[in-house]
Formats: C-alpha cells, structure tokens, sequence
C-alpha cells in the first residue's frame, strides 16, 4: 500500500497494488492495467485491420506470435541492461517480480510480426502501420500500472504535478549516491516528477493524432514511421527526467540512445518516400504533356 500526494493539486491516494487474489495467487494492478491497455489495442486494431482488407484471423495469428515475442523480448532487454543480479535462470524469466523495457518489447514484437506476416501471407508493412497506430493507446493506459506500483518517475520537481509517495522516498534514498556520482542531486523527501504520467499523456495525443492521419498517410510503412518519430521524441525527454532509467552510456540512457536512433531512421525513410513520391509525380507530368 502506498499514500500517494500530489502536493500542489492537493490529491491524496491510498494505492495498493494487488487488484485481486484468486487461489491464494495475488492479482496486481500492473498487469491488470497493462491487460486493459492490450485489449482496447486489439479492438481498435481489429476495426483498422477491416479497413484495409486484412484477414482478420491470420491478424490475429500474427498478433498472437507477436506478443509473444514482445513480452520476452522485454524481459530480455530489462534482464541485459537493467541493475539486477539474478542468481539463476529461474529468476530471469520470472516477470512476475516485474521488470520489462518497452523498446524490447517493441523490437522482439516487430521482428516477430514481420516474419508472420510473411508466414501467414498478410503485407507485413500494412501490419505494421495498424498495430503502430493503436499501440500509442495501449501504451497510454499502461503506464498507469507504472503509477500503482510507484515507479517510472523522475528526479526531483517543485512544478504543480509533482508527486510524492513512500515508495518514491525510499527508492530515491537507495541511489542517492549514486545518482549524485552521475551529477544529479536528489532529495528523497521531495516531489518527484510524475515521468509515467507525462509519458501517458504524450501517448495519448499521439495516439488520437495518429488515428485522424491514418486515412492520408501517403505510403506503406509511413504510419510506423510516425509512431517512432512521435514515441521517440517524447521518450527521449521524458526518459532525460527519469532517476530509474536502464544502462547508460556517457550519461546517455540506453532507451535515449534507441529513440534517437529510431527518429532520424524513420525520418529518413518519411523523406526518401516523399522524394520518390514527388518524382514519380513530375515524372507522370513530363508524361502528360
């Protein structure tokens, strides 16, 4: 149980993270969270698939592998960069004490579905241009179970979201030192900024952006182009706040490192479409005339 503050807004919350117990086995608000953010994914993709004439069983066959691959691409990213020492295999695999990186997820998911796609005879760029326009949505929703579990937050913040918790004072306390060998200061028994929550909001403009474009986009490929420039963006600054961010590299964090490299690869490929596309127009001119 954690009592939530957000000083400034003057809210208050008790949370606590177990949803349920079903058999003894406690249900926690991530994953129930996290499972909600999946399922509206999924209706809104089934209804984008329709539209662009996908069948939608070998859709779901190709979401199936897919999600697969995303979660243990995940856990794999969070196992290889993150600051845990397991003792053995057993304690690799167990999601359950949580720990995912979405850029893993995120590459395994798309590498998977890729090759589906190819297996199950459905335009892997079509895929991938439905499931990267609902995905910011599942993302939006999901990062609350970040919130329950009182994590993904930032340093410290006198700004009006500000938020403090017991969880939030106790994990800053643990890497003060730490931090303050890589420059940042920190105090514990202050408000910290809500990453998780400005990563919600961002997926969530993103995502109603994304959907009133879907209908013009000018080339196959392009809306997944969108998603990685306008996540990458926003990951980028956001994960600039972040005081529990995975390996870094010459204090450039390792999700910094994927979204900066994903944006100028996605903006590459928006402008040598829109050359290609412009050509072929003038092209087409010389031909009329």
């Amino acid at each position: 149980m954690f009592h939530v503050q957000f000083p400034k807004l003057g809210i208050n919350i008790d949370v606590n993270r177990i949803a349920f117990n079903i058999f003894g086995i406690n249900i926690y608000w991530y994953g129930v969270i996290i499972a909600l953010g999946c399922v509206l994914m999924l209706i809104i993709g089934f209804k984008l698939a329709e539209k662009r004439n996908i069948n939608i069983d070998k859709f779901i066959d190709v979401i199936i592998i897919s999600s697969i691959a995303a979660i243990i691409g995940a856990r794999i990213y969070y196992v290889a960069f993150g600051p845990i020492k397991y003792n053995s295999f057993l304690e690799m695999i167990n999601i359950r004490d949580g720990g995912i990186g979405i850029y893993g997820g995120i590459i395994a998911g798309l590498i998977a579905g890729v090759l589906a796609c190819k297996w199950k005879k459905i335009d892997p760029l079509e895929f991938c241009d439905v499931v990267s326009s609902c995905f910011l949505i599942g993302q939006g929703i999901g990062r609350w179970g970040n919130f329950v579990n009182q994590e993904a937050f930032g340093s410290n913040t006198d700004n009006m979201f500000g938020m403090i918790s017991e969880g939030t004072t106790r994990y800053l306390a643990s890497v003060q030192d730490k931090l303050a060998l890589q420059g940042v200061t920190v105090d514990p028994n202050m408000p910290v900024h809500p990453t998780f929550l400005y990563e919600s909001v961002w997926c969530i403009i993103g995502f109603i952006l994304m959907m009133a474009y879907f209908n013009r986009k000018k080339f196959k490929g392009e809306m997944l182009c969108i998603y990685a420039i306008w996540y990458g963006v926003g990951r980028f600054f956001i994960e600039g706040l972040r005081t529990d961010s995975l390996a870094t590299s010459g204090g450039i964090k390792t999700s910094q490192i994927i979204a900066v490299v994903t944006v100028v690869a996605a903006i590459a490929i928006i402008v040598y479409n829109r050359i290609c596309e412009k050509s072929k127009a003038d092209i087409q001119k010389d031909i009329e005339n």
